[in-house]
């Protein structure tokens, strides 16, 4: 597969990845649970929930950066 095309691949996934969890996140952050949170660490599950996407995302954006053979 040449690099042209992981990237196409790549970035399809990212922009789906992304909008998937900006949905779970959201709902996340609308739940009882953290709404019933103190301040301090509701701002930390917003951080983290925040940052969360990173993870996944850094071996995608590995893999499609990888030179062709």
């Amino acid at each position: 597969m040449t690099r042209r095309t992981r990237k196409l691949i790549g970035a399809a996934a990212i922009l789906t990845l992304v909008i998937v969890y900006a949905l779970a996140a959201m709902a996340l952050a609308q739940s009882r649970p953290v709404q019933q949170a103190t301040g301090l660490w509701q701002a930390l599950i917003y951080a983290a929930l925040g940052l969360g996407w990173a993870l996944p995302v850094m071996p995608l954006i590995k893999w499609m950066e990888r030179p062709d053979r």
